[in-house]
This record gives C-alpha cells, structure tokens and sequence, in this order.
C-alpha cells in the first residue's frame, strides 16, 4: 500500500531533499543539489518567491519507507493577472513503479480541482529562473547545478498516466575553437560603432551588483513574449543575487550599454559544477565548498545561464559583441567547451544566436501537460 504525507517542518523537508540521494545513489550522472540551500528554498520564509506563490510538498510511502516526493505550486500572478488556469508540479521523483507516479499526481490534481483550475504541467519550479522538464533524451550525460536529472522510466509513467508532452527544451554545447575570433572581433567592431554601444567587463562581484535591477528588468523585456514566462519580483532579485553571484567569475558576465551608460543587453556564463557537486556529496562543509572553489576558478567548462536583449536592439547583432567578449575571457581562462542551458524550442530567436558555433545537441527535455476534468 502506498500512502501520502504532507509536509511542512525543516527535518521532513531535509527528508524531501535527501529522497534522490537515495534514488541516484551511485549514478554517474546524476548533480546532487546542496541540501541546506535547497531547503531554505522551500522555506516560505526565507524564499520571496512565496510572495505570489503557494507550494505543498508531499512524500510517498510504502512499507514505512519513502519511494516519491512532488511538489504541488500554485503560481498566483500565471492565475490570475494572465489568466492561465495551471497547476504546476516540480521536484517529482519516485521509484520505477508507475502507481507510485500515480498517487503523486492525483493529489496535485485533487488541489488543483479544488482551486478550480483547468490543468496541470510540469516538472516546472516556481518561476523562470527554477529548473524545468523531464529529461526525455540524453540520460547518459552528466547534469549541472541548474537544471533536473531523471531516469528513463519518468516521462514513461507520465504518459502512461494520460500525460502529454506539453513545452520542449534543448540543451546543447560547442567548442570555444569553434569560434571564427577574427571574424567576432570584426563584426563586434562594426556593431558598437553603428549603435554607438559599449561592452562592460568586470574584475570583481562588487563592481556588478549596482547594475542586477537593470539587469534583471532586461531579462523581463527580453522574455516576456514567451509562453512560460512569470515576472520576477524585486524581493526574487535580491534573493536570487544573494543566491547566485558568489558562485559567478565576475570576468564571464558581460554587459553591453548604450552611450548614455543605460543597459541593453547582458550574458552571464558559469561553472557547470556538475562534477565538482558530486563530490561535495550535498554538504557545504568541510569540504564541498573546497571542490565549487576549485571548479569556479579552474574548470575547463562553462555554461551560459542566461543570455537578455531588448526587444529594441534583438536582431541588430549585439550577440557578437557579447561572443567577442566572452571569447577573449574563455581563451584567457583555458574554457574549451561551452554549454547552453535548457531552451525553450519555440524560442526561435535564441536557437539563431548559436547557429554559428555548430552545437550539438546532447540532451533534451520535456515538460508534461494534463487536463483536470
């Protein structure tokens, strides 16, 4: 018999968390999260994002001992500012047995019938900046810190239970040599002077922080026109600069500004600290932050986190200034891959900045959609 339980303290959320360590024991690729911060993300108290959303955490039992965990989150500005009837869930992980899945989702279709919505999607988190979709292609590649792994068997079960694949994301990488330098640095040139622009590089985290509100406004313009897009709060920034930046070479986020010093575009790449999380095994200390360290200042690989034009300069070419820059940075600091995050398929325009650099992709990723009757 398989039975259900909320929960809500700090040392069953901890459990929450650990359920994977578990799961994936001993899965090569498989990136355990960092059980403290991921906790502290569910504190409702310590997360802004609980200011427009509303999440309940549940783990599965079965012989006294757990084989799932879902998330149930109620998204309120997606409800009722955009009027999109949806009832997320995210953080599912279960054992290969397809009633397990079963119970996990009825309870996430119990509530969102009882908030009168029309339908549920996911593995999605709380916003635009948590992880999103199953892994559907790709299961023998190594993840990173910011996106989900899973088995096979999970997008299996999903359509088993009447599910359908719903948005599809790409994850990709190339090689820096892929980078004609000569003709960047051309193109870069021809581009700044013809919009009388300006890039920005940093040596320090300080030396950034003034421009995260700006940045983050860019971020808004650059994606609201998509179909998964939710607005991130002033709170949600703090929190997520309080969050990220520390993990971030203030040499890998690039700023493009126009003559009057106003923002028009960023890029921030990062570590992968795939390989690097699996060694700290979850835990900051004694010495997992030695190992996020030592990726942060010598890894041979980056990943592109987050790329954000206005919707005024897209399609003028600012994406050689950025490559430009990054170029000269990654050739300085030895980077001989670069990979890109989970992109939404229909966003055309992103799949077009990349086009040159030939990039394959490794793995693919689904989120699953249902309608509640």
């Amino acid at each position: 018999m398989i039975t259900l339980k909320e929960i809500t303290t700090k040392k069953e959320l901890t459990q929450f968390v650990k359920f994977p360590f578990e799961l994936y024991k001993n899965n090569p690729y498989w990136v355990p999260p960092i059980i403290k911060d991921e906790v502290d993300s569910f504190d409702k108290t310590e997360n802004p994002v609980f200011e427009h959303a509303n999440a309940q955490f549940f783990l599965a039992y079965q012989n006294n001992k757990v084989v799932g965990r879902i998330a149930a989150i109620i998204n309120s500005f997606e409800v009722k500012d955009q009027n999109i009837k949806k009832m997320r869930f995210g953080w599912m992980d279960m054992i290969d047995d397809v009633e397990v899945s079963k119970v996990l989702l009825s309870k996430v279709e119990e509530i969102g019938k009882k908030n009168k919505l029309e339908f549920i999607e996911g593995p999605v988190g709380f916003s635009n900046l948590d992880k999103v979709g199953a892994l559907t292609e790709g299961f023998d590649q190594i993840g990173t810190m910011i996106s989900w792994y899973n088995y096979p068997y999970y997008p299996k079960h999903l359509e088993k239970l009447g599910y359908r694949k719903e948005k599809r994301f790409d994850e990709s990488y190339f090689s820096i040599a892929n980078t004609d330098e000569k003709y960047y640095k051309r193109l870069a040139s021809i581009i700044e002077k013809r919009y009388d622009l300006k890039p920005l590089n940093f040596t320090s985290s300080k030396q950034i922080i003034p421009y995260t509100a700006e940045m983050f406004a860019v971020f808004d313009k650059s994606y609201s026109k998509l179909s998964s897009y939710v607005p991130i709060s002033q709170r949600q920034i703090e929190y997520f600069k309080k969050k990220f930046i520390g993990l971030i070479n203030p040499e890998f986020i690039k700023f493009i500004v126009d003559k009057n010093g106003k923002l028009v575009s960023f890029s921030i790449t990062m570590p992968t600290f795939g390989k690097a999380l699996q060694k700290a095994k979850g835990k900051l200390f004694p010495f997992g932050f030695l190992h996020l360290l030592h990726a942060k200042k010598y890894s041979n690989e980056t990943l592109f986190y987050l790329i954000g034009i206005l919707p005024e300069y897209q399609k003028k070419g600012l994406t050689a200034i950025i490559f430009n820059e990054h170029y000269k940075t990654c050739k300085e600091k030895g980077i001989e891959k670069a990979f890109r995050s989970a992109e939404l398929e229909e966003n055309k325009d992103i799949h077009l900045l990349w086009k040159d650099f030939d990039p394959k992709i490794h793995k693919k990723r689904s989120t699953y959609r249902k309608e509640i009757e």
